[in-house]
C-alpha cells in the first residue's frame, strides 16, 4: 500500500499532471467568461437585430403538454446559442492566440536583436586584440624607444 502511495504522489506531483490541472481550472473560469459575454452581451444584441427573437424560446412541440405530464420538445434554440457560444469561444481563443505568438515574436526579434549586438561587441573585442606577434613587435618597439 505503501508503495502504491508513493507511486502516486510521483504521478500526482509531475510538471505535466499540475499543469492540466491549472488549465482545466483557468479554462473552467474562461469558459464563464465567455459564456457571460454570450448570454448577457451578444445574444441580447443578435435578439435585438433579429426583433426580439429570444433563441432559447425556439423549439418544436412534438406533443403537447397533457393534464400532469410535461409537453415533449425539441428545443433547437438552446443548440443555435451553444453553436454561437462555441464560434464566439473560438474566434476569441484565435485572437488571444494570435496576439500571443505576435507577443512571442516581439520576444523573439528582441532577444536576436541583442544576440547581434552582443556578437559585434565580441567582434569587436576580438579585432582590437593584438597577436602574440604584434604584441612582440609592439614591446620590441617600445623598448627600443626607450634607448
Amino acid at each position: 500500500m505503501k508503495k502504491f502511495l508513493e507511486e502516486f504522489k510521483q504521478f500526482a506531483m509531475r510538471g505535466n499532471v499540475v499543469d492540466l490541472a491549472i488549465a482545466v481550472v483557468v479554462g473552467g473560469a474562461f469558459g464563464k467568461i465567455v459564456t457571460s459575454l454570450t448570454n448577457d452581451i451578444i445574444m441580447p444584441v443578435i435578439g435585438y437585430i433579429t426583433g426580439g427573437i429570444d433563441f432559447g424560446d425556439l423549439r418544436w412541440t412534438l406533443k403537447e403538454s397533457v393534464n400532469d405530464a410535461p409537453a415533449v420538445t425539441v428545443q433547437y434554440g438552446f443548440f443555435i446559442n451553444s453553436i454561437i457560444t462555441f464560434l464566439i469561444v473560438a474566434f476569441v481563443i484565435f485572437i488571444v492566440m494570435k496576439a500571443m505568438n505576435e507577443i512571442q515574436r516581439q520576444k523573439d526579434l528582441v532577444l536576436a536583436k541583442t544576440l547581434k549586438k552582443a556578437q559585434k561587441e565580441e567582434e569587436k573585442i576580438e579585432e582590437a586584440k593584438l597577436s602574440k606577434q604584434e604584441e612582440l613587435l609592439t614591446e620590441i618597439r617600445d623598448l627600443l624607444s626607450k634607448k
